[in-house]
């Protein structure tokens, strides 16, 4: 038998077990059940300062901001499958998560401006996965996060293979009353695993 699959769940919301913490854990629960080896990172727990556009990274590949993102950069090259979640603010991803986007500029200059092989177009491809839910019911509630989201998988190799988006949710555990929102986000997580596994 070959090496477990590597899951890294990526918890961006500030709240403690908020709606989107609910679905993640039910996705890795999931991806748990298929035998992968899953690692969850809560960004509320983390001190991540926000990118300083100095661009200290263009010439190495490497940030030159000590905080505890040099935690997570290498557990977002470890894994096979990265699981996004973060609710809907102003459009758009909370504060967390949207600082460990764009502090992945250290990646994007070791694939794009370093051409480094490790991220390049025959690397280790990994599977991205979104999970988010918004309060209003707006018909682009979701488009500018999706789009974000999109382009840090690409960043980090990820194909962006779906999502899990719901809106009218706002309430803590709200989520709750849609058992078949919890359900979905735990067969993706089981599905992700599978599809990784005989790929």
């Amino acid at each position: 038998m070959g090496r477990r699959v590597k899951v890294l769940g990526i918890f961006g919301s500030p709240r403690k077990e908020g709606n989107t913490d609910l679905l993640l854990e039910e996705a890795l629960k999931g991806a748990e059940k298929e035998g992968a080896e899953v690692t969850r990172l809560r960004l509320r727990d983390y001190t991540i300062t926000p990118c300083l556009e100095c661009h200290g990274c263009d010439s190495t590949g490497q940030c030159v901001v000590l905080d505890d993102m040099q935690k997570i950069y290498p557990l977002l090259l470890e894994a096979d499958i990265v699981f996004f979640a973060s609710p809907i603010f102003f459009y758009s991803i909370s504060a967390w998560a949207k600082a460990l986007v764009d502090r992945s500029q250290a990646l994007w200059a070791r694939k794009y401006r370093l051409k480094d092989p490790s991220l390049g177009k025959d690397a280790k491809r990994r599977k991205g996965f979104f999970i988010s839910v918004g309060a209003t019911k707006g018909q682009k509630l979701f488009e500018g996060a999706v789009l974000t989201v999109k382009y840090f998988f690409d960043v980090i190799n990820a194909d962006y293979v779906g999502d899990l988006l719901l809106k009218g949710i706002e309430e803590k555990g709200d989520i709750l009353k849609h058992p078949e929102a919890l359900r979905q986000a735990f067969e993706a997580g089981e599905k992700l695993v599978k599809e990784f596994r005989e790929a």
